[in-house]
């Protein structure tokens, strides 16, 4: 198989050819004189034949220099054609995002329009699924996972973290037989779901230990759960993230300020080897501008929020 020559030898030539000059493409090509010349006789050296030849007016092609240059030239512009639409592909077209389906429902669908408004090039495709994910044998560009970030061999950020607090309908809220002090909640049917922080844990930061908590409807799902609060089926540990929307728009309401950490966060996590690809940088800044101004808005509806309790 025939060795090619190297591309900055083929750029010195052609320029060289199309400038005949070896001054001028050192000029263009932001290079010495001397390094032309040498990239032009290894390039003939390597070739086996004879490029250019110098005549009492100049430099001139040889009859192989000249059935050489369209091709070599043609080359580049298709390589430059290529390049162009490689580059073009990864700034935009189809992002193919992996996310939890509780954070997909209740967190970034309802953004996506920001991003869109950002970045009408690229259009997002949503998969929701909580599965591990493996980006050498998936079609996924990023994923959104929940946990403690330890996903080895993968570039990994948090963006957001959480905590947890208890959330009703403003309709249960009102009705009785009323909510004055944590210890009542005891009285309202407690909805759970597989979160490590339990309502066994928050009523204890409440000051009210050893109470019967583990009873009442369960879901695996964190946006079930909030839409079951939603409906006045019971009172929720709603998650910061997934449950400020609803706050915000009334659909539910913290009886009490108290709220507790979680250990887990949100992460954006994609393979190290894709980090600079301009549609994934894109979608990273983008959530991490978005968790930050739901962070301020988080701030400003606890500032009015809640009775005090805790």
């Amino acid at each position: 198989m025939t060795v090619l020559p190297s591309l900055n030898a083929l750029r010195m030539f052609e320029a060289a050819g199309r400038h005949l000059s070896f001054t001028r493409a050192a000029h263009e090509l932001n290079v010495t004189q001397a390094a032309v010349s040498h990239g032009i006789k290894s390039l003939e050296a390597q070739l086996g034949v004879r490029l250019f030849r110098r005549g009492a007016r100049g430099l001139f092609l040889t009859d192989a220099g000249q059935a050489y240059l369209p091709e070599v030239r043609e080359a580049f512009r298709r390589l430059a054609i290529a390049t162009d639409r490689l580059v073009a592909h990864e700034a935009g077209g189809v992002l193919k995002v992996s996310v939890l389906p509780s954070f997909a429902a209740r967190w970034l669908v309802p953004r996506l329009r920001h991003f869109r408004e950002r970045h009408p090039e690229i259009d997002v495709l949503v998969s929701a699924n909580d599965a591990p994910i493996n980006f050498d044998r998936e079609d996924v560009d990023v994923a959104i996972r929940y946990g403690t970030g330890d996903y080895p061999g993968l570039r990994v950020e948090a963006f957001m973290e959480e905590e947890v607090f208890p959330v009703l309908s403003p309709a249960l809220r009102d009705s009785p037989p009323g909510l004055n002090e944590p210890a009542d909640l005891l009285h309202y049917t407690l909805l759970h779901d597989d979160l490590k922080v339990t309502w066994a844990h928050w009523l204890a930061a409440a000051g009210v230990p050893h109470a019967d908590s583990h009873r009442g409807p369960a879901f695996t799902d964190s946006s079930m759960l909030l839409q079951a609060a939603v409906d006045g089926q019971g009172v929720a540990l709603g998650r910061s993230a997934l449950a400020q929307d609803d706050l915000l728009a009334g659909r539910l309401v913290r009886p009490f300020a108290l709220s507790l950490p979680v250990e887990y966060a949100y992460f954006i996590v994609y393979p190290e080897h894709t980090a600079n690809r301009l549609k994934i940088r894109a979608f990273r800044d983008w959530l991490f501008d978005e968790s930050g101004a739901e962070r301020a808005k988080d701030a400003a509806g606890q500032a009015g929020d809640g009775n005090g309790a805790g």
